[in-house]
């Protein structure tokens, strides 16, 4: 199976550790000498409407990826 970088940014990543639904991929880390994706990251989530600005951005290491599915990103990370 093949995939882009843009197939990934529209697979909602879902943590199997605590089940939480953390958004959509906003961008990837790539070591540019191995041509490897090191990282997926997703957009940190807005507090109170964006009024208290947002969370930090979580990275996800490509060791934490389960499986990527058709619609879906399952990492498992804990804490």
């Amino acid at each position: 199976m093949r995939c882009n970088i843009n197939d990934l940014k529209e697979k909602e990543v879902i943590n199997i550790a605590d089940g939480a639904r953390l958004g959509f991929v906003t961008d990837v880390e790539i070591d540019l000498e191995d041509g490897r994706i090191l990282a997926l990251i997703v957009e940190g989530a807005y507090r109170f409407f964006g009024l208290f600005g947002k969370a930090a951005d979580v990275v996800i290491k490509w060791e934490n990826i389960n499986k990527i599915g058709s619609d879906f990103i399952f990492i498992n990370m804990i804490g």
